[in-house]
């Protein structure tokens, strides 16, 4: 029983795997070999940096057409972490605009510059920091933690999904409302890093760990 970690060069890769380590019994690979991730019993697509980038070094490393294999594959549990979130989608915004693997209809946008808090300060951007998750539908990966909880961010773009269906969790910064957590099928993918985010980003992993879709 193994969890592949793809290494296509960007990503918290060593953070991730340790975390995974830590709240399961299934061994951690980090690998770019097709194989081990095929015969891999669950991948976690990470990402870290800007999307274009991200998409340019899985086309190099020629592992674009696993991931999508991947993203069909309904027995393979999948999940995407921070870029690796926004890389499902149709479109990112970042970079001049960016086509992504379309796994998911939807874009990737920016946050607004000119917000301001309730108080009206500006808010910064990139979103750094703790923020609330409102979980949006009921998912296995949700077991055991409540709804509000606060996990850990570190992005300037964000999600917005087409299909009300795919949303699994949002955040509310200014006046934005970030799709941070989405999904179909096999695949789960979250915004937040659930590696930094301590007790209940252990929780989500092990929910992971443990998820028989």
């Amino acid at each position: 029983m193994t969890i592949a970690v793809i290494d296509y060069g960007m990503g918290n890769l060593h953070s991730v795997a340790k975390a995974l380590e830590h709240v399961g019994d299934e061994r951690v690979t980090i690998t770019r070999d097709a194989r081990a991730i095929k015969g891999a019993t669950r991948v976690v697509l990470p990402g870290q940096g800007a999307i274009r980038d991200c998409m340019g070094e899985l086309e190099r490393t020629q592992l674009k057409g696993l991931v999508n294999e991947l993203l069909t594959d309904a027995d393979k549990p999948l999940l995407g972490i921070c870029v690796g979130q926004q890389m499902l989608m149709s479109h990112s915004e970042e970079n001049g605009g960016v086509h992504c693997l379309d796994y998911l209809p939807g874009k990737v946008k920016r946050f607004d510059d000119t917000m301001t808090d309730d108080e009206g300060h500006r808010l910064k951007v990139p979103h750094m920091g703790w923020n609330r998750v409102d979980q949006h539908h009921m998912h296995p990966l949700w077991e055991g933690i409540a709804t509000g909880e606060r996990f850990y961010f570190v992005h300037s773009y964000f999600v917005s999904a087409e299909n009300d269906a795919h949303v699994f969790g949002t955040t509310r910064y200014g006046h934005h409302q970030a799709h941070i957590a989405t999904g179909r099928d096999a695949v789960f993918a979250v915004q937040f890093h659930p590696e930094k985010s301590a007790g209940v980003g252990l929780k989500l992993l092990e929910n992971f760990v443990h998820w028989a879709p």
